[in-house]
């Protein structure tokens, strides 16, 4: 039996096999795939809580969340009600509704930086359009992000990114022409002198510095003590915006994300995941003057036509309502600290280096004996020991991310009795590497 099917089963194998011939590489996003630690993916067929069922009908406890939207677990009762009230009524207008300034005023409840918002259909649309916008009112063309970070695949943005990426090794994207990200600037994160000397240097002719405030795609990587306050300043002299990617931070660390733990004020902000409850929506939105900058009010031009989408709304509305309780969070913390330790005891009990990075409900487990604080660090991981992880934790009913350049996510339906049966998993994936 081959490797694909051992990890994958049969049913599995069969509909990857089947999608090859529809899709390309089987799957309708790269990571998905499988290919960085061996074998076929898994095609799941349902999930509930903090478990997913394959199409073998195996179940896993679930370390993906869907890339981190089902912070509430998934197929949460109220928000699969509410969206079936809300399908009930029709699934799309193409024209405003209640629902979606309610959205709106729940967002900027839980955001202070953001005066107005506006709803788009993806976290990659709503950072493209945030960097259209930066340039539109500062009058100003080039932009600054940071190795490692993804922020979507719009073609600007594609220089030395994360996610699948830097999983897959990827140079930059064929297709996107080097007229297009000659104005795309890249600094290492957390390098404050390589910072200050860009800004000394053409901080008049920066538009923006975009950036995921806590990295999560090259794994969880955490801002050093005083380099995003750097950051504010140095934009702030040179009348440059500030752009926050909070896709994977957002009401995921807290209902005011990483903004609200660093206490800093960026002028845009870009949401997703978690605002849309399990549903495909994306947001961004910041000072009132940058933000009347978009048509109809404005010159910039932006708009879709799913934006606001009646089902999302309402399944995102619903989610952050329940996220007004607090103690959500601390339970968060509580389970992914109690994660942390236990993997980090079974990795010391077997002699195998690793270094873990984690905040909040978030985590990366790396490969390596070295501090984890930017993408060369995040680089020195040995990838094939992990995929050997990975492959050992699959089979012991543990889903996780399929790259080590992924983060893994809690949600609160991981019980103690589920963190239990991970640390056993973890204690023999680890010993299988020595």
């Amino acid at each position: 039996m081959s490797e694909s099917k051992q990890m994958a089963g049969a049913r599995s194998s069969e509909l990857f096999a089947q999608a090859q011939q529809h899709i390309p590489g089987g799957v309708n996003s790269p990571v998905r795939a499988f290919r960085a630690v061996g074998g076929g993916p898994l095609f799941i067929s349902s999930a509930k809580g903090a478990e997913v069922t394959d199409a073998d009908g195996r179940t896993y406890i679930d370390y993906v969340a869907s890339w981190g939207p089902m912070i509430l677990g998934h197929a949460h009762p109220e928000i699969v009600a509410a969206i079936q009230q809300a399908a009930a009524r029709g699934t799309s207008y193409g024209a405003p509704t209640e629902l979606e300034v309610e959205f709106a005023q729940e967002i900027k409840s839980a955001l202070p930086s953001i005066e107005k918002v506006r709803l788009v259909s993806s976290g990659t649309e709503a950072v493209m359009s945030a960097i259209r916008l930066a340039r539109g009112f500062t009058g100003r063309d080039k932009i600054v992000k940071f190795v490692g970070c993804y922020h979507g695949h719009s073609d600007a943005l594609l220089a030395k990114a994360g996610s699948g990426i830097a999983t897959f090794g990827l140079p930059d994207c064929p297709g996107v022409p080097a007229e297009t990200v000659k104005h795309t600037l890249t600094l290492p994160f957390n390098d404050i002198t390589a910072l200050e000397v860009l800004f000394k240097e053409i901080g008049s002719e920066i538009a923006a510095v975009v950036l995921e405030p806590i990295p999560g795609n090259m794994g969880c990587v955490l801002p050093k003590s005083g380099f995003l306050q750097k950051l504010r300043e140095v934009t702030s002299e040179a009348r440059s915006l500030l752009i926050f990617d909070e896709v994977i931070t957002g009401f995921r660390l807290g209902r005011g994300g990483a903004q609200a733990l660093y206490n800093i004020k960026p002028d845009l902000t870009c949401l997703g995941k978690i605002i849309g409850g399990g549903l495909p929506v994306g947001a961004f939105g910041g000072r009132a003057d940058i933000m009347d900058y978009l048509a109809p009010v404005g010159p910039v031009y932006q708009a879709g036509t799913l934006s606001g989408n009646p089902l999302a709304v309402t399944a995102g509305l619903t989610a952050l309502r329940i996220l007004q309780d607090e103690s959500i969070y601390r339970k968060l913390e509580t389970q992914t600290t109690k994660l942390v330790s236990a993997t980090n005891d079974a990795a010391k009990e077997a002699g195998i280096a690793v270094s873990i990075n984690s905040i909040g409900s978030i985590f990366t487990c790396f490969f390596t004996d070295q501090k984890v604080v930017d993408w060369d660090s995040a680089k020195t991981s040995d990838t094939a020991r992990f995929a050997k992880f990975f492959r050992v934790m699959l089979s012991e009913g543990i889903y996780m991310a399929p790259s080590q350049f992924e983060v893994g996510f809690v949600s609160a339906a991981h019980t103690d009795e589920l963190l239990e049966r991970t640390a056993k998993a973890a204690r023999k994936a680890f010993k299988t590497l020595v």
